[in-house]
């Protein structure tokens, strides 16, 4: 998204803070570029939690929005991002709580469904292999893993946003390797 120059809106620097106070006081361009910043990570993660791209926007839009809304109640004690993402693991625990329920109903041939990928090429074979094994790891496992090793959070970012303690986290984080590791070197001999 390319922001259009408002009058009475100069953006001397890109900066969170500024940002938001700007967004609060009503400067929509302000708040689209906080948008702008934030939301290709909050794809990244939702679509890697949720293992649809369909999904992950969907969940993503509905962040920014609650984000909008909830822009006056902001502490900024706590980073912006983290902030951002908290909002969004909860959309996602929400959204796969309903997939659940959902998929509870719906029988999957999963056999057929595997036959029915192309296969390209090694590349896209590993990729594939890496989100099969991510989707099999237990949820707090997976969303451990991905905020420290994919949107390289620090431990107390992550706990900030779950909830859960920094050993707790190390250990999420520990046996997701553990079992992404084992599942990947099981998918390679098969």
């Amino acid at each position: 998204m390319t922001l259009a120059v408002v009058p009475g809106y100069h953006r001397p620097e890109m900066n969170d803070a500024s940002d938001v106070e700007a967004a609060i006081n009503g400067n929509e361009p302000a708040f689209s570029a906080l948008v702008d910043r934030h939301a290709p990570a909050c794809l990244r993660y939702a679509t890697r939690m949720l293992g649809s791209r369909e999904d992950a926007e969907d969940v993503t839009q509905e962040t920014f929005i609650r984000v909008h809304r909830a822009l006056a109640r902001y502490d900024a004690s706590m980073s912006f991002r983290t902030w951002v993402m908290s909002i969004l693991i909860n959309r996602c625990r929400t959204a796969m709580q309903q997939k659940r329920r959902r998929d509870a109903r719906v029988v999957l041939d999963e056999a057929s469904l595997d036959r029915a990928e192309a296969r390209e090429d090694h590349d896209a074979d590993l990729r594939d292999a890496i989100e099969r094994a991510l989707a099999t790891l237990e949820e707090s496992q997976r969303e451990a893993f991905l905020l420290k090793h994919v949107e390289m959070m620090s431990y107390d970012e992550i706990a900030a946003i779950t909830g859960a303690g920094v050993s707790a986290l190390k250990m999420r984080v520990q046996r997701a390797c553990d079992r992404l590791q084992t599942l990947l070197e099981e998918d390679r001999h098969a």
